[in-house]
């Protein structure tokens, strides 16, 4: 089968947290364990990823040098962490295939988002990202053009636009080295988000962040995957989240699912983008997704971990 597999990107930072180096590495290390057991078993598999720890890095070399040299525009910080967690997996996932005899080549893709010009979240930007500062530094970077918001005691926070995917415009590239052998790692962070201007219709990089989850279900219906693998750090999708009747969920259809999203069951930021992005790809392709633990990812490719969305089952007349 055809595997698109999501990584968090919580799962590229330490247990505690922390995104040095050296934690990355580490735990690029662990993600490329269950990536190369799929791939070993013989599916083909494209890799997407998060990239919020790193951004958030960069955010804060943008501030404390802001004084200095111009911040880096949000766009460019999503193609640098693209860039270089690409490479930090696609090492780990190479020394892990060899451990396993499987020799695949791996290629680690800059990949670019399509947004739509007239998104709404472009027009108002409300997403926070990034530190509380104080209003005084907050001022500096709101000198670069950027836009901060006051929030009372906590201090200014940057909010940044959050507009929806509409295509991943590499995804041609994707398919060839799909097709050529290679095990490719693309559209990380979301993409790099791009707006098409003028009448010749250029395409121009913008200040905003993709829901990497999203994204990720736009990629994996465009690179015709059989299964969208949601990888997070949770073994499923609970309901009654932090209740006395809290449940886990093994397998439930697209119009459950949906059910309980429009029954406000999953939080916004948290497990309800990945619920979200499980439904699209279900409803646009017919397709299977799962929500698991990202060292769960192989048996519940079988079914047997994690909550798999199946589509409705069709209606007898």
């Amino acid at each position: 089968m055809r595997v698109l597999v999501a990584l968090g990107g919580n799962a590229l930072s330490s247990p505690d947290g922390r995104a040095r180096p050296e934690d990355q590495i580490a735990a690029a290390g662990r993600a490329a364990d269950g990536l190369a057991d799929l791939v070993a078993a013989g599916h083909e598999v494209v890799v997407t990823h998060g990239n919020g720890p790193q951004v958030g890095n960069l955010l804060v070399k943008n501030e404390i040098a802001a004084a200095v040299v111009p911040p880096v525009p949000l766009d460019w910080c999503v193609a640098q962490t693209q860039a270089t967690i690409g490479v930090i997996l696609a090492n780990a996932l190479e020394l892990a295939l060899q451990a396993r005899g499987a020799h695949r080549p791996v290629a680690a893709l800059v990949t670019r988002t399509l947004v739509s010009a007239d998104d709404p979240g472009l027009l108002e930007p409300s997403k926070p990202i990034g530190r509380y500062l104080p209003r005084e530094e907050a001022q500096t970077l709101i000198g670069h053009g950027e836009v901060w918001r006051d929030f009372g005691d906590k201090g200014w926070r940057r909010v940044v636009a959050s507009p929806e995917p509409q295509e991943v415009l590499d995804v041609p590239a994707v398919l060839a080295m799909v097709a050529n052998g290679y095990v490719v790692i693309a559209g990380g962070g979301g993409g790099v988000p791009v707006v098409r201007d003028g009448p010749d219709a250029r395409l121009r990089g913008v200040e905003a962040v993709i829901d990497k989850d999203l994204a990720a279900a736009v990629l994996a219906g465009a690179v015709e995957a059989d299964v969208l693998l949601i990888a997070t750090d949770v073994p499923q999708v609970l309901l009654g989240y932090g209740t006395p009747q809290e449940r886990p969920l093994d397998r439930t259809t697209l119009s459950e699912l949906q059910a309980y999203a429009d029954d406000g069951e999953f939080g916004a930021g948290s497990m309800g983008p990945k619920v979200e992005a499980a439904l699209r790809f279900v409803r646009t392709t017919g397709r299977q997704a799962s929500i698991c633990s990202l060292d769960h990812i192989v048996p519940a490719l079988a079914g047997a971990a994690g909550t798999n969305v199946s589509p409705d089952p069709e209606r007898k007349s």
